[in-house]
């Protein structure tokens, strides 16, 4: 199974005349065959035509029948693994292990959103019925719930080709939510994408739904992904990138005349505070624990920790000191890009060069897409009066931050934008006065964790991959991963007065579909 090039426009493919570009392999540092087209205008008109033609008939799929269709997309994924995960190793520099490890984790998320659409507790409904005796005037009869909003644009994020890609996350739960979706691949893994996209099109085949189900539409530049975001027939957006990239189509989508959700997972520092307490339990564990959280996938991860709080004292010097011999005996990884592995080294030059900062170890790397760990520390009161120094590096960089005490940390944490995640390190003493920093840093992330760290996140209907701007747009209110990720792409629906024959079957009477739902108050089946 080899790619041919080409965007993959429902059961078609695309017009020819656009742009060309080449796959780029960061091993080698070169470019190599086959040529990819980037999308058409023409492209684009008709993958979001097709999109709203079936829509319509998506709307009436019934959960079952989604849950079916991504269990197809799981099956086919796994029986063409060991091409897929040849293609992506090619392409993004990962490890063969990693890349295993991600597609069995989307194959596993596939199915859950599958479980979780067939289920149907995700749709919300509830139902008051009428009461014509009421006074002083009658009840009418409500019946509320959860209805896709339509076509949806995903655009592939660089560093998991798998998990946050063409059959990722964003896919997934727009599929199981019932909407069909163009994806927009991203140029770091073209090959690995269409490989992906036309086992999609396999199940959409194979299960019997309509053309306009999926696309796929390549480009290197933006050009095709802002034509997206500004197609009339595109209902809403789902991206993992960086924080410009993010706000940049957000911005976009504002400007619409008839603007659109954009649910953006964009820049997060993870924060880790690290309480005196767990140094003196735990200083070699803990130091193994962050050195192997901060270098997995060469820090390319969106949870990577960036930020290192610790109170002062002789203990936290000299497993500072520890941690800092492990980071600098870290072999040279391979970034994901060139341009990826150059925004490192602007960010890191940028970082050093800040009043107060030092460096805390460094390696030069001796190819051009390769990077090494490289850290920083600064004091408390640097970091509360410097706002550049509340940018993420993404890559294996962190800022370790110097507190003289307890209050200091804490005003540190009030000083945070929003992140992902934020994690605290304390003893079982210290964890009985957590409370007024947990409380800080829960308004201040999406998922705050006690005693780990913020890499391995685990798919779970309880996980939150979110959080307050600037690590998604929409200031988390919602998450990217988990059965909630299906909320984004429905919009509540209210059937006021309706006869039984006319309601959708989720809300009808006799609840053919055996959904949990409340009706009059009550939670029931």
């Amino acid at each position: 199974m080899k790619p041919d090039g080409g965007s993959l426009i429902g059961f078609g493919s695309g017009a020819p005349g656009g742009r060309t570009f080449l796959a780029f392999d960061p091993v080698r540092n070169a470019e190599f065959e086959p040529a990819f087209a980037s999308a058409t205008a023409d492209d684009i008109a008709l993958a979001a035509e097709l999109a709203a033609a079936a829509a319509p008939v998506w709307v009436k799929l019934s959960g079952s029948a989604r849950g079916q269709f991504l269990r197809a997309i799981a099956t086919n994924l796994e029986r063409k693994a060991d091409d897929l995960v040849t293609r992506a190793k090619q392409e993004t520099a990962l490890p063969e292990a990693r890349l295993r490890g991600e597609l069995a984790r989307t194959c596993g998320q596939l199915r859950l959103y599958g479980e979780t659409a067939k289920r149907g507790d995700w749709l919300d409904a509830r139902i008051e019925t009428a009461d014509p005796a009421r006074k002083p005037l009658p009840k009418p009869d409500h019946r509320s719930m959860l209805r896709p909003l339509g076509p949806v644009v995903v655009f592939g994020s660089s560093n998991f080709p798998f998990a946050y890609s063409v059959a990722g996350g964003d896919t997934a739960s727009a599929f199981a939510a019932g909407c069909p979706v163009i994806v927009k691949a991203h140029p770091a893994h073209p090959g690995t994408s269409e490989l992906v996209g036309r086992l999609i099109l396999h199940a959409v085949r194979d299960c019997g739904l309509p053309e306009g189900t999926f696309s796929l539409l390549l480009d290197a530049r933006f050009e095709v992904g802002q034509a997206l975001v500004k197609h009339p027939l595109v209902k809403a957006v789902g991206f993992t990138g960086s924080l410009q990239g993010g706000r940049a189509l957000t911005d976009l989508a504002a400007a619409r005349p008839e603007p659109i959700p954009v649910y953006a997972e964009m820049g997060s520092i993870n924060p880790v505070f690290v309480l005196p307490g767990a140094i003196a339990e735990r200083a070699a564990a803990l130091a193994e624990g962050l050195h192997a959280s901060a270098t997995v996938g060469v820090g390319q991860f969106c949870t990577n920790p960036g930020l290192i709080v610790v109170q002062r004292s002789p203990a936290a010097e000299k497993w500072v000191k520890t941690l800092a011999e492990k980071l600098a005996g870290t072999p040279e990884g391979m970034m994901l890009t060139a341009s990826i592995a150059r925004n490192f080294r602007t960010g890191v030059e940028t970082l050093s060069r800040q009043a107060g900062v030092r460096i805390l170890t460094q390696r030069a790397a001796t190819v051009s897409c390769g990077a090494v760990p490289v850290w920083f520390e600064t004091d408390a009161l640097d970091f509360l009066g410097n706002a550049t120094l509340l940018e993420e590096i993404f890559g294996p960089s962190a800022l370790v931050v110097w507190c003289r005490d307890a209050i200091e940390m804490l005003r540190v944490a009030g000083h945070l934008e929003g992140s992902l995640t934020a994690t605290i390190h304390a003893d079982a003493a210290e964890a009985t006065g957590l409370g007024e920093l947990t409380d800080v840093l829960a308004v201040k992330a999406g998922r705050v964790i006690f005693n780990g760290f913020p890499t391995g996140l685990e798919v779970s209907s309880a996980i939150v991959h979110g959080g307050p701007y600037p690590a998604a747009s929409d200031g988390g209110r919602s998450t990217s991963v988990g059965t909630r990720a299906l909320n984004r792409w429905a919009r509540l629906v209210c059937y006021q007065n309706f006869t039984d024959s006319l309601l959708p079957p989720e809300l009808q009477n006799g609840n053919p579909l055996g959904l949990r739902r409340l009706v009059n108050g009550e939670w029931t089946r």
